[in-house]
């Protein structure tokens, strides 16, 4: 199974440089389009809809959302507004998962799943369209980085010296040895980007923490929903790993935080 899973990976990996760095923005943008279309149709079953046509309403309707929340939001004022209200769905997750897991009905989930997919790939999206002075796939590409080493730290430390569990009722698997693993990698390729792009280590660093934490918040949070839906995995595209929401969980959550970070160091001009 691992040797399935690193492959997949890999596949995914050789398939993320392509649409970063080989495509043009606009292509690119449509590929993450194309995902999130693909995490909507995934969505659906958190939401009760298991019939193809309700699938398909949902991601008619992530769609339209998607494209209302584009056409509004340009760099600057409403972009920040959007990403702002995102980051904190996300705090609400938070609050979510550490006092209610078990409070969830399937209009509730319906809503989030537009919370979780919409803003990220408009983040993604604009982030995408940044020229200088750094490229904004660059800046995409560190923050995989980022969510990559976390997940790989957390997997690694945990299958290893996992003992205490982080939150039993909703992710069995997951422990807080993990967790530690997983900030310990996520802060060593945070500290490396404050010296590749020459930022301020500090608020550098900081930022990568919050989005690393982020990453967890939406991990744990799609395995909330997936077992209020009876899920294992929110699919079976992708051998090794379940479903697109199973690899891109943990980027949803981190986008806003991330976008945001970087216009408050004033990295995007």
């Amino acid at each position: 199974m691992l040797k399935v899973r690193v492959a997949t990976a890999a596949v995914l990996a050789a398939l993320v440089l392509v649409v970063l760095f080989a495509l043009p923005a606009g292509a690119g943008i449509a590929c993450i389009a194309i995902a999130l279309l693909a995490g909507s149709w995934e969505w659906a079953r958190f939401a009760g809809l298991t019939r193809p046509a309700g699938r398909l309403l949902y991601v008619l309707a992530s769609a339209a959302l998607a494209a209302v929340a584009w056409e509004r939001t340009q760099f600057g004022p409403s972009l920040q507004l959007l990403l702002t209200a995102a980051a904190g769905w996300w705090c609400v997750a938070f609050l979510w998962l550490a006092l209610k897991p078990h409070a969830i009905n399937h209009a509730a989930a319906a809503v989030a799943g537009f919370c979780v997919l919409v803003p990220a790939w408009v983040g993604i999206g604009r982030l995408l369209l940044v020229a200088e002075p750094v490229r904004g796939a660059a800046w995409l590409f560190y923050m995989l980085l980022l969510v990559w080493a976390a997940d790989i730290g957390a997997y690694f430390t945990g299958h290893h010296f996992g003992r205490i569990k982080l939150a039993p009722e909703i992710s069995p698997g997951k422990t807080w040895e993990g967790l530690i693993g997983g900030v310990l990698a996520g802060l060593a390729v945070a500290a490396s980007g404050a010296v590749y792009f020459r930022y301020p280590p500090l608020p550098f660093v900081a930022l990568g923490l919050v989005v690393v934490l982020a990453s967890v918040v939406g991990d744990l949070t799609e395995s909330m929903f997936k077992r209020f839906a009876g899920l294992k995995d929110s699919g079976s595209v992708l051998p090794g790993h379940g479903g697109l929401l199973d690899r891109i969980d943990s980027i949803t959550s981190s986008v806003p935080f991330f976008v945001l970070g970087l216009g408050w160091l004033g990295a995007l001009k």
